[in-house]
């Protein structure tokens, strides 16, 4: 099985019924699953806990879906941080934690699974790009 890395809209979208994107983020999440194990940066994890805190989301659900469903935190590291800030250089609507993502992605993932428009400019990973909203396949 390989590593499918969920972006933090994938998890928001899984988990929250009422997102824009809980249709296309469960359908993406749930085919996923039978060839992958799932994995998210710990930008990710920040990014989450961070709506949680704020009251965008339960934290108890989001503790419970990291705890039961992601196998691996990648957190970051210097070539995670390089490829991030190459990422960014070469395109610049891309933000930073996004580009943290993506690197993490890139570096440690065979697939990303992602809500994010702005990711289907982004040329040149090794990964997957699979845009939950438009299917797989984008590479």
């Amino acid at each position: 099985m390989g590593l499918a890395l969920l972006d933090s809209n994938t998890v928001i979208g899984f988990l929250d019924a009422d997102d824009a994107l809980h249709q296309a983020a469960d359908a993406a999440v749930r085919t996923a699953a039978a060839e992958h194990v799932f994995g998210v940066s710990v930008v990710t994890v920040a990014e989450l806990l961070t709506g949680a805190k704020l009251g965008h989301h339960d934290e108890q659900i989001v503790r419970s879906f990291f705890a039961q469903t992601i196998s691996r935190r990648i957190p970051l590291d210097q070539p995670a941080a390089e490829r991030a800030a190459e990422l960014r250089a070469t395109h610049k609507a891309l933000k930073m934690p996004d580009a943290l993502i993506l690197a993490t992605a890139d570096l440690n993932a065979d697939v990303v699974l992602t809500g994010d428009d702005r990711w289907l400019k982004v040329s040149g990973l090794t990964c997957e790009l699979r845009h939950i909203a438009l299917g797989p396949a984008l590479t």
